[in-house]
Order: structure tokens, then C-alpha cells, then sequence
């Protein structure tokens, strides 16, 4: 019986290796070309000099910024600090540091509400009524401000804060501030609000629902990707800006961060290390908020371009 089960299986084995198909000849790996090869060296070094050129200047804050004077003269720029110090730090806080940087986070916090509230209602009656004739005009309107250099209407902003009594004040920095961040705000809302399916808002219309309702419980929630976009852009724009809180303050109780720097140069002379720790500072509370709303602004940023 053990016999014939084994030649059995044996005849099965040979008859099942015949009607196999033999397995195909290795294909030699076809070397790259030359063209290919250029490419991924040039993509790669165009990744490192952009890497060099973002992370260098940064580390060169950073480390500048944990030099003594001393350090500072004698070391090479880009060597770690002999003996790290956060005397520098102290000192900028020890100042009025304090008072520039409150100013700034007013300055950013109201300038961003105004824009973003305004904006979104703007932008709203745009979509709504897309196809008035005023919708389309008062659109074209807004992206006209786009194309309005800040530079060339310093003059005349200057002379109508003067006329409303508003010179070296906070509130003169925010209202043209709110002004110059209207445009680019209503255009990147309306591209995203016009992908939202118009059945939703007919839907809300059959139920009774008013624009105001409309407005707060259906646009904004769904544009909340888009809001914190610009939310964090326009935020960006204003705590670096320069020019308005240059021209239309005079106190130094109303300077904000990037005016202030220029008042630390003369404070501590050539001390460049403490310029730099007041760099490094200024940057922290900007950088927490793009860390905190980063996945948000990277939705913010594909959605609403995908048509």
C-alpha cells in the first residue's frame, strides 16, 4: 500500500513539474541614464542649499544670541559658544521687552479679528449673490487692492490718521493694517466658499433659515480650515510689519516688536548678542502659533483650490 501511494505521488509530482511553465530568464537592471542621474544630483544639492539657507541663519541667531561680548569678537560665527550665557536673555527682559511685546499681540489679536470677521461676511454675500452685477463689482474691488503698493499710500493714510485723531496710538497701526489685509483675506474665502455645494445653503433656506443663520452656522463652520489660513497669514503680515508703526507712532510705550529692535541697537550699542536674544524672543510666540494651527493651515491651504 506505502508502494503504490508513493508512486503515485511521484507520478503526480512529474506530471505537475511538466505542466509548470518554465520561469523566465532574469532581466538585467537597466542602468540609469545619464539624464536621470543629473536630475536626482541637482534635486538633492538644490535641497541642501535650501536647507543651508533656511537653517543657517537660524542657528547663527541662536548661538549668537549665547555669546558674551567677549565670545562674540574672538570665536568664529558659526562655532558653538565657549561658555554658553543667558545674560543676554535677562537683560532684553530685565527692559521694556515686556511693554513692545503686549503692544504687538494687541496690535496682531484686533487687527486679525477685524480682518477675519470682515472678510468672512464679505466674501459670504460675494458667494450668495454671485451673479448681481454689484457681487461681481464690489469682488473686483477687493482684488484691485491687491495690486495697491503699501509704500505708495503711506502719505495719505498718515494724513487721514492725523484727521481722525488717531496718531501714536495702537488703533492707528490696526485700522490701516485691517485695510492692506482685506484683499488677499475675501480672496482666498471666497475661492473656498464657492466649493461649498449651494444645496447645503438652499437647504438651510427651505427650513427659514436667514443669511445671518446661513452666515454663523453653516459658512463659518465650514470654513473654519480657511479662517485659520488666513488667520495665521494675516497674523504673520502684522507682527513683522514695520512701515505703519514706524510712520504713525512717535511713543516709545506705543512700539511694537519690530520697531522696538531697532531701539535695542542703540540701547546696548554694539552688544549684538542681546539684539539677538531679542530676536530670538520675538520670534517664539509667532512660531508657537504656527506649530499649534499647523494642520489647519495645511487644510486650510489645499482645500478650496481642488476644482
Amino acid at each position: 500500500m506505502s508502494t503504490t501511494v508513493t508512486k503515485t505521488r511521484a507520478r503526480v509530482d512529474r506530471d505537475a513539474a511538466v505542466r509548470r511553465p518554465a520561469a523566465p530568464p532574469p532581466v538585467a537592471a537597466r542602468p540609469r541614464s545619464a539624464v536621470a542621474v543629473v536630475r536626482r544630483v541637482m534635486s538633492g544639492g538644490a535641497t541642501l542649499l535650501w536647507t543651508a539657507l533656511v537653517v543657517v541663519p537660524i542657528y547663527w541667531l541662536v548661538v549668537t544670541s549665547l555669546r558674551g561680548r567677549t565670545d562674540f569678537t574672538s570665536a568664529s560665527p558659526l562655532a558653538p559658544p565657549g561658555q554658553p550665557t543667558l545674560a543676554n536673555y535677562r537683560s532684553v527682559l530685565a527692559g521694556d521687552f515686556t511693554t513692545y511685546l503686549l503692544n504687538s499681540v494687541v496690535v496682531t489679536v484686533a487687527t486679525v479679528a477685524l480682518t477675519v470677521v470682515a472678510a468672512l461676511m464679505a466674501s459670504f454675500a460675494i458667494v450668495r449673490h454671485g451673479d448681481s452685477r454689484w457681487s461681481r463689482v464690489t469682488f473686483r474691488l477687493f482684488l484691485l487692492g491687491l495690486a495697491i503698493p503699501l509704500q505708495a499710500v503711506i502719505i495719505p493714510v498718515y494724513l487721514l490718521i492725523i484727521r481722525l485723531q488717531l496718531y501714536d496710538s495702537l488703533f492707528a497701526i490696526v485700522l490701516p493694517s485691517v485695510a492692506f489685509a482685506l484683499p488677499i483675506t475675501v480672496m482666498i474665502m471666497v475661492s473656498f466658499l464657492r466649493d461649498v455645494p449651494r444645496s447645503l445653503f438652499e437647504a438651510m433656506v427651505v427650513d427659514g433659515a436667514s443669511d445671518w443663520r446661513m452666515l454663523w452656522s453653516l459658512a463659518a463652520p465650514l470654513a473654519r480650515p480657511a479662517l485659520v489660513t488666513v488667520a495665521v497669514y494675516d497674523g504673520l503680515q502684522v507682527w513683522n510689519g514695520f512701515l505703519f508703526p514706524l510712520i504713525l507712532t512717535q511713543s516709545g510705550d506705543k512700539a511694537v516688536l519690530p520697531l522696538a529692535l531697532t531701539l535695542y541697537k542703540g540701547q546696548f550699542g554694539i552688544n549684538i548678542p542681546a539684539t539677538m536674544a531679542a530676536v530670538v524672543l520675538s520670534t517664539l510666540p509667532m512660531l508657537v502659533v504656527f506649530v499649534l494651527a499647523r494642520r489647519q493651515l495645511v487644510a486650510g491651504l489645499t482645500a478650496g483650490f481642488s476644482k
